[in-house]
């Protein structure tokens, strides 16, 4: 499965416009501008386990199946519905407030947020 493995983040574009679109306090920007956060992604066909570690020992996990209703978690803790689809070997999920889109890229995980015109783009390095 092609999203299988774990992945550190290694660059982000845009991440303070995007997080003040959010919303987040700026002490809440500062403090997580380098975190080095860490996807974990379990791909068994169209179910997926997609789990976010932050330093300081939170996580965050999402289990969703392709094309079914599911419950999920933002970062900030809020839950909501979505239907997570999968488009041209992207996996897409509307946010309460952002669209994103996660795919590989030559072995990269590449996470692209949309919020008002601003675009966050996040890539992760394989690790295993």
């Amino acid at each position: 499965m092609a999203f299988n493995g774990k992945y550190e983040i290694e660059s982000e574009k845009n991440y303070d416009e995007f997080m003040k679109r959010l919303g987040l306090p700026s002490d809440a920007i500062e403090k997580g501008r380098n975190f080095k956060i860490v996807t974990e992604v379990q791909q068994d066909g169209q179910n997926f386990t997609w789990s976010q570690h932050y330093p300081g020992g939170h996580s965050m996990t999402n289990k969703f199946t392709i094309g079914k209703e599911c419950d999920m978690e933002t970062m900030g803790g809020k839950k909501f519905k979505a239907t997570v689809q999968m488009e041209g070997g992207k996996v897409v999920v509307d946010f309460p407030n952002y669209h994103q889109t996660s795919e590989i890229v030559g072995g990269k995980l590449v996470e692209i947020s949309t919020i008002g015109g601003v675009t966050y783009e996040r890539v992760s390095k394989r690790l295993a």
